[in-house]
C-alpha cells in the first residue's frame, strides 16, 4: 500500500497554479469584502476569485458572484415550555439563481452568523454548478442549540421561523434542506407549516423543502447521500494516487450524518477506520474501529466519547495517526496550519463545507497531500435533494438503486470535469473544481445576458 512516506517525491506533481499566500483581487474592494484574512466569506470567495483569475473570467461575472443576491435576517419570538418567551434570530441568504431556484440547507447552531451563511450559500452555487444541477445557491439557519430545547420547543421554533421566511421560499424559487443541527423531523415541520400557509394550487407544497422523512415525501438514500458522495468521489480519484479503496485506512473528524455514513460505507467497501473525533473527544484504534457500532453509540449519547471499541487519545495523536485518507466532516475552518502540519495522510476528502483554510491547504499542498475540495466531494447531499424535489413535483417515488445510480453518475461527471480543468490549467484540485463550476455559470450568463 502506498503511504505518504513511501511516495517518491519526483512523482508528486506540483501544479503551476496554486493560490499564493498574498493573493488579492480588486474585486475584494469593489464589493466591500471583509478585510480580515481569517473571515470565512473572504476565504471562500477568494478561492473562487483566484480560479476566475486563472481562467481569465471577465470582471463583471466576478462581481456578480462575489456577493449574494439577497440577504434575509428575521427575529421571531417563541414561547418556551415554562411559559416565558425568547427571541430567536434566523437567516436565509440567496446567493445566485442563474441556473435555477435557490437551493441549500438550514443550519441550527448557536454560532450561526451572517458571514457563515453567506459563505455556505456561495458554496452551494458553486457546488450545484459543478454537479450539473438546475439550481443556484442558498443557505439559512437559526441561531439555536437544538440539544438545549425540548421537542415541543424546537417544533415551535422551526414553525415560527418557517412563518417568518415563508414569502421568501417556494417549490420553484428557494428550496431549503437539512444541514448541521437540523433533521428530517425539522424538515417535515417546515413542509407542513409552508403547506398550511401556501396558497399555491396544482403544486406539491412538499417540494418546498428536501431532506424530509421518506414517509412524508422524502427520498430513499437522502440520509446517506452526502457520505455516499464522499465515497463515490474517492472511488473515482484514488486510483490516480495508487490507492485501492478496498484496502485503505482512514480517519474521520466529525461523526454526525456525513462522517458516520462516509465511515460506514468506506468500511463496507473494505476500508479500515483507525481514528475518529468530534466535539466530545478523540479516539484511536490501530486494529480498526467498528463504524456501525460507533454510529449507534453516537446516536444514543450525542458523541464519540465513551465508546468502548477504541481508546481515548489527544488531539495531536488523532491528527498524527497514519492513514491513507482523512475525512474532515465537521464544521468550517477546522484544518488550519497547525492541523495541516500534523496530518499524516495521502488524501484529504472534504466531507464538510470549507473545512480547510487557505493557509492550511497551502501547507497540505506543500507536503504533497492531495485535497479533494468540498464543492466536489460533498455534493451528494444536494444531488439527492434534487432527486427528492423531482419526485415531489412529479408525484413519483424512486427505488434506492435508481437514486444511487443517478447519484454516482453526477459525482463521476463532476469529478471528470474537475480533472479536465486541472489538466488544462495545471492547477490544484480546488482551483480546478471552481473553474469547472465557473465555466458553466459563464456560459449561462453569456447566453441570457443581464437585464436591462
Amino acid at each position: 500500500m502506498t503511504t505518504l512516506a513511501s511516495r517518491p517525491a519526483a512523482k508528486q506533481h506540483r501544479p503551476k497554479n496554486t493560490p499564493p499566500s498574498n493573493f488579492s483581487s480588486p474585486v475584494f474592494d469593489e464589493v466591500g469584502l471583509p478585510s480580515d484574512p481569517n473571515n470565512l466569506y473572504r476565504q471562500t470567495v477568494g478561492s473562487m476569485l483566484y480560479a476566475a483569475q486563472v481562467m481569465n473570467l471577465p470582471n463583471g461575472f466576478q462581481l456578480i458572484l462575489a456577493q449574494p443576491k439577497n440577504e434575509i435576517m428575521v427575529h421571531f419570538p417563541v414561547r418556551m415550555d415554562d411559559g416565558s418567551y425568547r427571541l430567536f434570530k434566523g437567516y436565509r441568504v440567496q446567493h445566485n439563481n442563474a441556473l435555477g431556484p435557490f437551493k441549500g440547507g438550514l443550519r441550527f447552531h448557536p454560532d450561526v452568523h451572517l458571514d457563515d451563511v453567506k459563505s455556505l450559500s456561495f458554496l452551494m452555487t458553486m457546488k450545484c454548478s459543478l454537479a450539473g444541477l438546475p439550481y443556484g445557491g442558498g443557505k439559512g439557519g437559526i441561531k439555536v442549540d437544538p440539544r438545549k430545547h425540548s421537542s415541543g420547543e424546537m417544533e415551535r421554533i422551526v414553525r415560527r421561523f418557517t412563518t417568518a421566511i415563508a414569502h421568501n421560499i417556494g417549490p420553484d424559487y428557494d428550496i431549503p434542506a437539512p444541514d448541521v443541527g437540523s433533521s428530517a423531523q425539522h424538515m417535515a415541520w417546515i413542509a407542513d407549516t409552508y403547506s398550511f400557509l401556501s396558497e399555491a394550487t396544482g403544486k406539491n407544497a412538499n417540494a418546498v423543502i428536501t431532506g424530509k422523512p421518506v414517509e412524508s415525501g422524502g427520498s430513499l438514500g437522502r440520509e446517506k447521500a452526502t457520505g455516499q458522495g464522499v465515497v463515490d468521489t474517492l472511488e473515482i480519484m484514488l486510483p490516480e494516487l495508487g490507492l485501492d479503496i478496498s484496502h485503505i485506512t482512514f480517519s474521520v473528524l466529525g461523526y454526525g450524518n456525513v462522517g458516520s455514513w462516509a465511515g460506514r460505507i468506506l468500511a463496507a467497501k473494505g476500508g479500515k477506520m483507525t481514528a475518529v473525533a468530534d466535539h466530545t473527544g478523540f479516539l484511536k484504534n490501530e486494529k480498526g474501529i467498528d463504524t456501525v457500532a460507533l454510529a449507534d453509540h453516537v446516536a444514543k449519547t450525542g458523541g464519540v466519547r465513551g465508546f468502548t471499541g477504541a481508546t481515548s487519545c489527544t488531539k495531536e495523536d488523532f491528527y498524527k495517526t497514519k492513514v491513507d485518507v482523512f475525512v474532515p466532516a465537521a464544521l468550517e475552518q477546522m484544518v488550519q496550519e497547525e492541523e495541516a502540519r500534523m496530518l499524516n495522510c495521502i488524501v484529504v476528502a472534504e466531507g464538510a463545507n470549507a473545512p480547510t483554510t487557505p493557509a492550511g491547504e497551502r501547507v497540505l499542498l506543500e507536503r504533497g497531500i492531495e485535497v479533494l475540495p468540498a464543492i466536489l466531494c460533498n455534493a451528494g447531499g444536494v444531488t439527492v435533494s434534487y432527486f427528492e424535489w423531482v419526485q415531489n413535483l412529479t408525484f413519483h417515488s424512486w427505488e434506492l438503486d435508481r437514486v444511487d445510480r443517478e447519484l454516482n453518475k453526477h459525482m463521476v461527471d463532476a469529478a471528470n470535469r474537475t480533472k479536465a480543468a486541472r489538466q488544462k490549467y495545471d492547477c490544484d484540485l480546488r482551483t480546478a473544481a471552481y473553474i469547472a463550476a465557473l465555466e458553466r455559470l459563464r456560459k449561462v450568463y453569456e447566453l441570457r445576458g443581464i437585464f436591462p
